[in-house]
């Protein structure tokens, strides 16, 4: 429990199955009421609460190298921008997870894979990120997520800048990303995925401009009218996923 506090994830309680780097990542929240979260969310799960309120996450990134097991990425299909939105959960065990209401890729082997398999609901979009590495010193500079969901055109424009290092994250910082697995639901049934990785290496960050229609999409209509109460951004960490678990 002492490791997970500092943000460093606990040993996988199942087989690995998955790993990939998530890198150039940004967090922008929204405090929410549990109440309008609570229907959202699979069965047998409850909205994990901080300082009385819940929040939901508008999260884009760069998956990279992504990878089957123990083995090595998967050529191509391993590495694309992807886009989510997130709640925060809980189960009866005390297990801190998130759920997805949604997620963009810009591969759709990835989407039609994961949908089966996980019961996630990636869908397929035109993503970019750019620029493509902000390198070894990215405080001062901009990045800048785009995506459009295929068909609808659901999607938006996110343009962050970056700060400075946060030498010790606070409780709420640890709490919007020190989570280590999912529910999610397949077949009628609510699973946990868990996953593991270490600390975030995090930053502040100021949001420039926030274009959005995934969030009113994904059942949350409104929350982007105002800024977010909380913007952060990473390089990255690996990431590891094992077996899922019925609740």
């Amino acid at each position: 429990m002492r490791d997970e506090v500092q943000g460093q994830g606990p040993p996988l309680p199942t087989r690995q199955v998955l790993s990939q780097w998530w890198r150039d990542i940004s967090f922008l929240h929204w405090r929410v009421d549990p109440d309008v979260v609570a229907p959202l969310l699979p069965r047998g799960v409850r909205p994990d609460v901080h300082d009385g309120s819940s929040w939901v996450g508008l999260i884009p990134f760069r998956m990279v190298d992504a990878g089957l097991g123990q083995r090595g990425p998967v050529p191509r299909l391993g590495t694309f921008s992807e886009t989510n939105v997130r709640l925060y959960s809980v189960d009866d065990a005390g297990r801190h997870g998130v759920v997805f209401r949604s997620l963009e890729a810009d591969r759709l082997a990835v989407v039609a894979a994961a949908r089966l398999s996980l019961g996630v609901p990636y869908q397929w979009a035109r993503l970019s990120v750019q620029p493509a590495d902000l390198g070894r010193r990215p405080e001062g500079k901009t990045v800048s997520y785009r995506s459009r969901r295929r068909r609808t055109g659901v999607g938006g424009r996110i343009d962050v800048q970056v700060g400075e290092p946060i030498a010790e994250p606070g409780p709420l910082e640890l709490f919007l990303t020190a989570r280590f697995g999912l529910h999610t639901t397949v077949a009628g049934r609510t699973l946990w995925v868990p996953n593991t990785h270490g600390p975030w290496p995090l930053r502040r960050a100021r949001a420039i401009h926030v274009e959005d229609t995934l969030m009113a999409a994904a059942g949350l209509p409104g929350l982007v009218d105002s800024a977010p109460e909380s913007v952060l951004f990473s390089s990255g960490v690996r990431t590891t996923f094992g077996l899922p678990q019925r609740l």
